[in-house]
């Protein structure tokens, strides 16, 4: 297997954390979206949202997923990647989405230990664990929508990995 392999999920999911080990394992590439556009704009994500608004930034987010789409390459999404139907129906059709699944609580448990405030910045204002909660509610469904594969990413993160591996050596059999 080469084709692309996307990590979708919200904000503290582990999509950064679980596509890199994942793509060591696989020796494949790795590029998370978020800092793709850092490098290629030298602007933080925050930045971006505050000369751009949310609009600009989605239609960024976009054209990089299409631009880091490559064979071989395990490409980890902003959080609202999904939000745009084109981009879920495009990590369908070029290569293997993974929704890494974990509860509110748990993904405002990871992002308070480990903020990142200019990478992540607030979508609501709101504190965190309700921001999760109201984040999960409205992207549930999209982040459902665009998966091949659901996992639980509330787990050790190399437990993820290692039934990401399983689940792809049984998908690869299959066919």
């Amino acid at each position: 297997m080469t084709q692309t392999i996307f990590m979708v999920g919200a904000r503290g999911a582990g999509k950064t954390t679980v596509g890199s080990a994942l793509a060591q394992a696989m020796d494949y590439r790795f590029i998370d979206i978020d800092l793709f556009m850092q490098q290629t704009t030298q602007m933080s994500v925050a930045e971006i949202v505050a000369q751009e608004g949310w609009q600009g930034f989605r239609r960024r987010e976009s054209l990089a997923l299409q631009a880091v789409t490559r064979p071989s390459t395990i490409v980890a999404t902003g959080g609202g990647a999904v939000l745009a139907e084109e981009n879920r129906r495009f990590m369908q059709q070029h290569g293997t989405v993974i929704y890494l699944r974990a509860p509110a609580e748990v993904l405002a448990q990871r992002l308070e230990e480990s903020p990142q405030d200019a990478q992540r910045p607030t979508l609501t204002g709101r504190p965190i664990a309700e921001e999760m909660l109201e984040v999960l509610a409205a992207r549930e469904a999209l982040y459902q929508d665009a998966a091949h594969h659901v996992l639980d990413a509330a787990q050790d993160p190399l437990r993820v990995v290692t039934q990401i591996l399983e689940m792809l050596r049984l998908h690869e059999a299959v066919k």
